[in-house]
């Protein structure tokens, strides 16, 4: 009896187990091991041992160049999301009913719309002959030129991350004690040194788990920069598409992806251990 109770929370994970091993594990293993191919133009993949394709991507000051973009709009990305969202899901916790169930539909809803969609609706206002270069005309001024450019993507993917840092930091204000801020008031505290020394402290890991996810998916986003940033403004994910579909060199596609994987762990895994050391020396 007391085999079949240990036996029970085992045969409960199992399905789920079989589906993350046979959706994320087996295809990562199979791109890891076409990633070390050779391939050859006229012949295709060769069934051969390489580290051609790293050394490649590591010397290659194209690859480079295209990495870096990618980081660094998954990290401007993310800082922008943060300044924005935890003032909004600070005010969403502060909300009464009903206004709080409205506001939060509204931070949602975008989240029921295709990516694709947002991204061309974008397209349509960021436009040459766009909304808003229409708005500057008819107020005198000369257009601007924002389609196609870094500030098109960044703009785009705050929009469609912003959800997943709002409801993080929304959550974590749900756990905290509005009386408690409200007792630092009454002790003389600032209402700016009660956000920094009590609220801060407390969504300091709602915070950390929106930036994981805002920039985890920024850094992989492939709608928005295909669409937004063109064939001249390429990121890691658009870098790959190319790879397998153009160029047909699956090995070397393989072999960007997994050091863009590497790449988001290392940098994902050291916030993650900085931002919880911090938190803890705060919340003692």
């Amino acid at each position: 009896m007391t085999g079949q109770r240990g036996l029970a929370p085992w045969l409960l994970v199992s399905p789920a187990t079989l589906l993350f091993l046979g959706l994320v594990v087996l295809p990562l293993i199979l791109t890891v091991i076409l990633s070390f191919h050779a391939y050859d133009h006229t012949t295709g993949i060769q069934d051969s041992f390489t580290l051609k394709h790293y050394l490649t991507v590591a010397s290659d000051d194209y690859y480079l160049t295209i990495f870096w973009r990618t980081l660094r709009l998954a990290a401007l990305t993310t800082l922008i999301c943060a300044v924005i969202g935890a003032p909004e899901a600070y005010v969403l916790a502060r909300m009464g009913d009903p206004w709080r169930s409205i506001f939060l539909l509204v931070i949602i809803g975008p989240l029921l719309v295709s990516v694709v969609v947002r991204a061309f609706g974008w397209s349509m206002l960021l436009g040459s002959a766009g909304l808003l270069n229409q708005a500057l005309q008819s107020l005198g001024l000369n257009p601007v030129r924002l389609l196609y450019t870094e500030t098109a993507i960044v703009i785009a993917l705050v929009h469609v991350m912003l959800p997943f840092m709002v409801i993080p930091v929304w959550t974590s204000l749900q756990k905290l004690d509005p009386m408690v801020e409200a007792a630092a008031w009454s002790l003389g505290a600032s209402r700016f040194t009660a956000l920094r020394r009590i609220v801060l402290p407390q969504v300091s890991l709602g915070m950390l788990s929106g930036s994981l996810i805002v920039f985890g998916l920024s850094a992989s986003a492939f709608a928005i920069p295909g669409l937004l940033g063109g064939r001249r403004l390429k990121m890691a994910a658009t870098l790959v598409y190319d790879e397998y579909m153009s160029e047909l060199n699956w090995p070397l596609g393989a072999a960007i992806a997994i050091i863009v994987l590497a790449a988001n762990l290392v940098i994902m895994l050291g916030y993650n251990r900085l931002v919880e050391t911090r938190a803890r020396r705060a919340l003692g």
